[in-house]
């Protein structure tokens, strides 16, 4: 199959932990390359931020990146890119009429307004995955959503649309349902992990003598991490690392003052943004990865660590209820008295620490690499194009 995957804001070239650039990116790459592995000729279409940067560029054997002119070519917030959705639009169906792909996949809710218009005029099908919805970012943040105003309507409209749904998990099937999208349209695929890169075998970066703590993300509030500081004033002798974001970070300089006002500061690191090759080898250093986002539409960080042998402590929300429960522990959001708790059980109990640990690489071994989820994907596209898609049922793995 020719297949053509949109992801307007998350270019699977870009640095990983800026405020813009995470989970989304890494699914973006993995996907390409897994179905460029099995045969197909992937073209993934980002947004141009920058203006030195090529047309295309080969990113692996079979997948090209296409940057495209919406827009000034500078960084810009992806809750500021809809006005610039026409001209993507306007540039993929210039090169579907030329040359249509088989399937278009859309990544985020941007990218499904530039798609299905293009798609529309080429007669194209598109499949649309959200990774995150409006709806769930509205309920959890209030008043700080920085959504534009039409996003829960749009994405909606694109939901019902779209001649395909792929969820990334479970919980995520029920938000749809709330919206009005029917259940034969939406397929669980979640996202996936690299286990040729993230195993228990492997260098571990170095480490002091302290139990260490580690998180990884963007640096945005709604990632929790500040509740994973204030937990730390409860859990004697333990360090904790966080990695992702920059120092100019605003969100960064915020959780430097809650160190700072806690007297932390000689337990608690922020290193900044770290390349995907240095992630396995931080991961083996720790003792526990903590992860307890206030939503989470899947969570790529917790699988991560999971293949590579290191127990996860997780908040009990989105993908994290189809990913950690069972071999991790999960605890409420936004509550650092109960993950305190947690983390002291834990830090305590070697033995849980390795019964954890071998449940999470066994998990990610079944469920989780990304050939079994490059071939799931590929089954939605294949039934979406031979009209069989409701037969394809909506459940994970």
């Amino acid at each position: 199959m020719r297949i053509a995957l949109v992801s307007e804001h998350a270019s699977p070239l870009a640095t990983i932990g800026g405020v813009d650039a995470g989970g989304q990116n890494v699914h973006v790459a993995a996907l390409a390359t897994a179905l460029a592995g099995r045969g197909h000729e992937v073209v993934v279409y980002t947004r141009r931020d920058a203006p030195g940067l090529p047309e295309t560029v080969v990113m692996a054997p079979g997948v090209s990146v296409e940057h495209v002119s919406a827009g000034p070519a500078r960084p810009i917030p992806k809750d500021d890119l809809p006005p610039h959705m026409p001209a993507f639009a306007a540039h993929l169906t210039r090169r579907w009429t030329a040359e249509p792909p088989d399937v278009a996949h859309a990544h985020f809710w941007m990218s499904g307004m530039a798609t299905l218009t293009a798609a529309g005029e080429a007669g194209v099908p598109v499949v649309q995955t959200f990774h995150a919805l409006g709806t769930v970012k509205r309920r959890w943040q209030g008043a700080a959503d920085t959504s534009p105003p039409e996003r829960i309507a749009t994405e909606t409209d694109i939901g019902r649309r779209a001649a395909a749904i792929v969820a990334t998990c479970s919980d995520e099937v029920t938000e749809l349902r709330a919206m009005g999208i029917p259940d034969r349209k939406v397929t669980v695929v979640p996202c996936g992990v690299d286990l040729e890169r993230f195993h228990p075998d492997g260098p571990a970066a170095p480490a002091g003598g302290r139990p260490r703590v580690l998180s990884i993300g963007r640096m945005v509030a709604r990632k929790g991490v500040d509740t994973v500081i204030r937990a730390l004033r409860r859990v004697p002798d333990a360090e904790l690392v966080i990695v992702g974001g920059s120092p100019d970070d605003e969100e960064v300089g915020r959780l430097r003052l809650l160190v700072a006002g806690y007297g932390l500061a000689g337990r608690v690191r922020l290193v900044g943004s770290v390349s995907r090759g240095e992630v396995p080898a931080l991961l083996r250093s720790a003792d526990v990865l903590v992860t307890v986002p206030w939503y989470e539409p899947f969570g790529i960080v917790p699988v991560e660590a999971m293949a590579c042998g290191v127990p996860v402590i997780a908040s009990a929300v989105g993908g994290h209820l189809d990913t950690v429960a069972g071999c991790g522990l999960l605890v409420p959001p936004r509550r650092p008295y109960a993950l305190a708790r947690a983390l002291n059980d834990l830090l305590a109990r070697q033995g849980l620490r390795e019964r954890l640990a071998a449940a999470g690489v066994r998990r990610a071994r079944e469920r989780y690499g990304w050939p079994r989820i490059a071939a799931q994907t590929e089954s939605v596209y294949q039934a979406l194009i031979s009209g069989r898609l409701d037969r394809l049922a909506v459940a994970e793995g």
